[in-house]
């Protein structure tokens, strides 16, 4: 996998991934504090910048499943963004 922040790129198996601004700012969170535990709040606050209880964990959740399913290019490779239930994510490589 190569990532890179300040080109904004991220690309797996000679692919490149397109992902929206949520989905990268949420991914390079995650990559750059590769098994740090964030929770939603975390993630609401880091992320929206805003005053979060107008969204929600389901929005969370909804941008990190819809990453998953693009960083999933081949059925070989790991799920890189670990679920730690009822807290948040992280990121691992295994």
């Amino acid at each position: 996998m190569y990532f890179c922040l300040e080109h904004r790129l991220v690309i797996i198996r000679e692919q490149p991934i397109e992902l929206t601004v949520k989905e990268f700012e949420i991914f390079s969170l995650l990559i750059l504090n590769p098994k740090r535990v964030f929770t939603y709040e975390m993630l609401m606050d880091l992320v929206w910048e805003e005053d979060y209880p107008y969204y929600s964990r389901k929005a969370v959740n909804n941008h990190v499943s819809n990453l998953r399913k693009k960083l999933k290019v081949a059925p070989d490779l790991p799920e890189y963004i670990k679920s730690v239930y009822g807290i948040g994510y992280k990121f691992e490589e295994k």
